[in-house]
């Protein structure tokens, strides 16, 4: 038997025949090593190709197929095996009998928006040292001579002629420059946040479903 791609899945081993309608349903074959595992697949879309038979199905699903105990298939193992195929049981019913339904589950993807932490940007404080020239006015004072004559008229005992000197010192002010430092300025980095709006435009994908054939919708 080979599969939808023709691979090869294992060796026919036996026919399965319905007890009333005496016709084919089930193809038995040995899979795995040495055949030892056993698997059924429906006669329904099988085909005869050359040496063999092909189905239209995958290996991996084949192989996945329910277990059969035993020699005959009960109608609890039929059911569930028209349903892992997705076929028809042949009586107009569900491959699932009591009411119960195939169904398939639609799925869809959904955008979910987050926020991270990035670093968008630096702030730096730097300080450095530069020369400019100041000019202050300051007031100095000098101390002159002059010259002030007083008329005398009297007599002086002991008074001897020659010759004579004073010698008046002289001071002034003059400008003395120190420099100090001073704290004039605290400057500082204080971190805000500030919030933004921002749409985030993506795709996202969803399955529909689409019924063909003969079906009610409810």
């Amino acid at each position: 038997m080979y599969d939808e791609a023709g691979e090869q899945i294992g060796k026919v081993e036996e026919i399965f025949v319905d007890v009333d309608s005496r016709q084919p349903e089930w193809i038995g074959l040995g899979t795995g090593f040495l055949g030892t595992k056993r698997v059924l697949v429906p006669v329904q879309g099988a085909e005869l190709q050359g040496d063999g038979v092909s189905v239209p199905y995958a290996k991996d699903h084949v192989k996945g197929s329910p277990d059969l105990d035993g020699d005959q298939i009960t109608p609890e193992t039929g059911h569930d095996l028209y349903a892992y195929y997705g076929l028809s049981d042949g009586r107009g019913e569900a491959s699932k009998s009591n009411g119960e339904q195939q169904t398939v589950t639609r799925h869809e993807e959904e955008l979910a928006v987050g926020t991270q932490q990035v670093e968008t940007g630096r702030a730096r404080l730097h300080k450095w040292v530069e020369t400019e020239p100041v000019a202050m006015d300051v007031e100095l004072r000098q101390e002159t001579a002059h010259v002030t004559r007083e008329q005398v008229d009297q007599p002086v005992d002991d008074a001897e002629l020659g010759e004579d000197s004073v010698e008046v010192p002289l001071s002034g002010e003059r400008p003395v420059v120190q420099k100090q430092t001073v704290a004039k300025e605290r400057v500082g980095i204080q971190k805000d946040v500030a919030t933004d709006r921002q749409t985030v435009e993506d795709e996202v994908r969803k399955e529909r479903v689409e019924v063909e054939g003969d079906v009610d919708e409810a």
